[in-house]
């Protein structure tokens, strides 16, 4: 099922993101932000997988025309690894185990730290 919601920080209750798009379909996670020309702001995109992983959760930036902010979750969407995703590199995976992999604009980095947890509100 995809759909829409705020994503938020926990520690502080900040909206990291009034626009956040759970993508958990095939299609949605093959598709990803490829061919896009910019996100708007407060965009972004959560890739589901089924468990955590470094495999699944890895990404490459083909066809991208823009930097991201690629940020992996655990299963208590606790942050594990971020980094500045560039447009063209082949492959990105985390560091640790992640079953979330969160796309973004690039300042989204300077809200985020490793240890964060971050929380998904979907409107009723």
């Amino acid at each position: 099922m995809n759909k829409t919601g705020r994503l938020i920080k926990q520690s502080t209750g900040e909206v990291l993101l009034d626009n956040a798009r759970w993508c958990s379909s095939y299609f949605c996670k093959l598709r990803g932000l490829m061919f896009r020309r910019r996100l708007e702001p407060g965009e972004g995109l959560i890739l589901v997988e089924t468990g955590e992983s470094k495999m699944a959760t890895a990404i490459h930036m083909l066809f991208m025309a823009f930097p991201i902010a690629t940020i992996w979750l655990n299963t208590d969407f606790e942050v594990v690894d971020k980094i500045e995703a560039l447009p063209w590199r082949l492959y990105y995976a985390p560091s640790k185990p992640a079953q979330y992999t969160l796309e973004a604009s690039p300042d989204l980095l300077e809200r985020v730290e490793i240890g964060d947890r971050l929380a998904f509100e979907s409107p009723s």
